[in-house]
């Protein structure tokens, strides 16, 4: 991640102190949001390369719950969620063929 290295400017205006009080909370939700997403991804990815069709088909489950309510929690866009789910689901596919 990249950091300002320059320290932020407090806000003198109440509305404005919420909103920053706010804005933390917000970024370490979706941060961690976005960390889960990332790790159900590896976890179906691990499972594929291992050649366990069924523990990669049960990792999928999990991670298309994962992957749809970041989308729709608007943290990542709808089109990239679907790429994810797309090219996994071909992946676990191919582990038959």
């Amino acid at each position: 991640m990249a950091t300002s290295s320059k320290a932020k400017k407090t806000v003198r205006i109440a509305s404005g102190r919420k909103r920053a009080r706010q804005n933390v909370k917000l970024n370490a939700a979706n941060t961690a949001l976005r960390s889960r997403f990332r790790t159900v991804i590896k976890n179906v990815q691990k499972a594929v390369q291992a050649g366990d069709k069924a523990k990669a088909a049960e990792l999928y489950k999990t991670a298309q719950k994962v992957i749809d309510s970041i989308a729709d929690k608007g943290i990542f866009h709808k089109n990239k969620a679907a790429r994810h789910k797309s090219r996994l689901s071909a992946a676990i596919k191919s582990l038959s063929a």
